[in-house]
């Protein structure tokens, strides 16, 4: 347990550590002489801020008051240390009331111009602060901009920060990926899979001051892969919130990934630090672990002046990531092109920032609606089937392939040369197509269960990358009860399936399928306990009367752990509405604790319809 430290007499750079008593004078005293009077911060009880705090006093030089932005409000301004709010007051022109957001939306439209919000991690919640986000995505002059942190002592941490000026020679600018393979512009050092097998990434990540850099990878919001080196959110100082759900090392268990090879992200010296991996600055009621594991949290606790996270899923790679190097070598806001780079694929703001902009700009307008035509049943056969075999979703010995161009050539027969066919009605055509349909279902069913992994599960990436965002965009409620938006991406070859995405804040993308597939929502409890049973309800609505297969799997790590009953079902769907099926899945009595999540899957008329859904295995009680 931390004791109560004396007041520094020291400076750290721009930064002098003081107790929480002495706080608000400190910041009095700052405020009215910051020429000469270092930031204040209050470091008693917390070690890891006093240490962050000699790790900053490498990163900045001097201060300087930051260009302040239109509007600011402070969330839970009561509940703060005396002396926050004073110290955020120059960073903004006008300040307003907590209680103004009670209407985020039409606040959004009310006060135009750029907006500061401040406030502890708990209060950057899902109401008002989505409202915020998606009434000012895409406005000018970076329209949000947070201020926040695990407590008031981190939060006072983060707007210290933001006096700060970058040392002279910090200018490093670095890009460590694990998802894509990008090329190496002048003056930024980039590091890929290949790098990662024979370069030591944690020396160096801990071993340079960066003035910008990026950790893209896979992962949750505790940490970001970068082959077997991992950025980790962990903050052993903090305290730990009983009853909420942990990775494996908050039960005891070792690291998923070689603990020698962690990369404690609140040690990484960098005055602004990008987190391109999904889910990687939740908002605190979205968040699937406890904040002691966060990396958001864990990089406000850090050096860092700025934090760039992801607020939700998104498809970053290549164009981002050109762009980003683009933006970091010329000084242009890593949110504004990240967003902007989005825009196609996304209708929401798929990056957050945390601390204030360098300068004002804007984004680029939305791109052009596409077109779209609904098709019959044929048609929809032989659109998805030139989807299958002419893209390159499918290897070209995939199992599938001949029973797929043997049904091709029938259905082009079919559309071509109808009314030819002088031994088949049309009514004998749909028939045997309905047959032909049945039996290839079945068939993909069956090679789903047997591999999950399967490359016709990729439909979704794989066609997406080749579409763009229709603008029309659908609120509707995820499966976990909290608003959710459905949008379309348009192909943009003729053998491109369009593809419509389900994507919640809380669980990511949630649903995804192709027009005219069947609808699949899954629900189940948020927690099953070791040995136990967790029951799932799929709810399908079929696309057309008819046969639907469906079935459920889990991620690799749990299969050997994990008995899914039935396998696979048969059910007859209907359009008129939703068909309930149940699907069980007994875990074995060692399961590791931690998150984990199921899919559900669909397959009508050659399309695959899932949906996904995130669950907790806890100790046995």
């Amino acid at each position: 347990m931390n004791r109560p430290i004396p007041e520094q007499q020291h400076e750290h750079g721009p930064f002098r550590p003081v107790t929480r008593e002495r706080f608000a004078a400190a910041v009095k005293e700052f405020l009215g002489d910051p020429g000469r009077t270092p930031v204040p911060v209050p470091v008693e009880g917390r070690a890891d801020l006093a240490r962050s705090a000699e790790l900053a006093a490498g990163l900045y030089a001097d201060r300087c008051f930051p260009a302040p932005l239109d509007l600011g409000v402070v969330l839970g301004a009561d509940e703060l240390l005396d002396g926050i709010a004073e110290l955020c007051r120059p960073l903004a022109l006008r300040w307003c009331g907590e209680q103004e957001l009670a209407d985020a939306a039409g606040f959004a439209a009310r006060h135009t111009g750029s907006l500061l919000v401040v406030g502890c991690y708990d209060r950057i919640t899902l109401a008002p602060v989505r409202d915020l986000l998606l009434a000012t995505y895409r406005g000018t002059e970076r329209a949000l901009t947070l201020l926040s942190g695990r407590d008031d002592a981190s939060l006072a941490w983060n707007a210290a920060k933001q006096y700060a000026r970058p040392a002279p020679g910090v200018d490093a600018l670095g890009l460590f990926t694990d998802t894509d393979r990008p090329p190496h512009p002048t003056g930024v050092r980039v590091y890929d899979d290949r790098d990662f097998e024979r370069t030591d990434i944690q020396a160096e990540i801990l071993g340079t001051r960066w003035r910008r850099v990026v950790f893209q990878g896979h992962g949750k919001d505790d940490s970001v892969n970068l082959g077997e080196f991992t950025v980790c959110g962990l903050n052993p100082a903090a305290p730990a919130a009983p009853g909420l759900l942990g990775p494996r090392c908050a039960y005891g268990l070792p690291c998923y990934k070689p603990e020698d090879k962690l990369v404690p992200l609140n040690r990484v010296e960098a005055v602004e630090v990008v987190l391109s991996a999904c889910n990687s600055g939740p908002l605190a009621d979205l968040a699937l672990y406890d904040p002691k594991y966060q990396l958001l949290l864990n990089a406000l606790d850090g050096p860092a002046r700025t934090v760039v996270s992801a607020v939700s899923v998104h498809d970053s790679d290549r164009p981002e990531n050109v762009a980003w190097m683009h933006a970091a070598t010329t000084g242009a806001d890593s949110v504004d092109t990240l967003n902007a780079s989005l825009a196609g694929s996304h209708p929401y703001p798929a990056f957050m920032r945390f601390g204030m902009p360098d300068a004002p700009g804007r984004t680029p307008a939305a791109p052009a609606p596409s077109d779209h035509r609904p098709d019959p049943l044929l048609l929809t056969t032989g659109h998805r089937l030139t989807a299958l075999l002419a893209s390159e979703l499918l290897p070209h010995n995939h199992a599938l392939r001949p029973r797929l161009a043997k049904l091709a050539r029938k259905t082009d027969l079919w559309v071509a040369r109808p009314t030819h066919l002088a031994d088949q009605s049309p009514e004998e055509i749909r028939s045997s197509l309905a047959g032909d349909l049945q039996s290839l279902d079945h068939a993909i069913a069956e090679q789903i269960t047997a591999n999950p992994e399967n490359e016709i599960m990729n439909y979704p990436a794989h066609f997406g990358d080749r579409s763009s965002l229709d603008p029309h965009v659908r609120e509707v409620t995820c499966h976990c009860g909290r608003p959710a938006q459905e949008f379309t991406r348009r192909g943009l070859l003729p053998h491109v399936l369009d593809t419509v995405c389900v994507v919640c804040m809380r669980c990511g993308d949630v649903t995804f399928r192709v027009p005219g597939a069947p609808s699949l929502w899954a629900y189940a409890a948020d927690e099953a306990e070791q040995g136990g049973v967790l029951e799932v309800r799929a709810a399908l609505t079929a696309a057309r009367p008819g046969p639907v297969r469906l079935g459920l799997f889990v991620p690799t790590y749990l299969r050997e752990d994990t008995t899914v009953e039935p396998a696979t079902v048969k059910v007859r769907g209907s359009a008129d509405g939703p068909r309930d099926v149940t699907f069980r899945v007994r875990f074995a009595p060692g399961t590791a604790p931690q998150a984990y999540y199921f899919t559900v899957f669909a397959v009508q008329d050659l399309a695959v319809s899932t949906a996904r859904r995130h669950f907790g295995v806890v100790p046995r009680t």
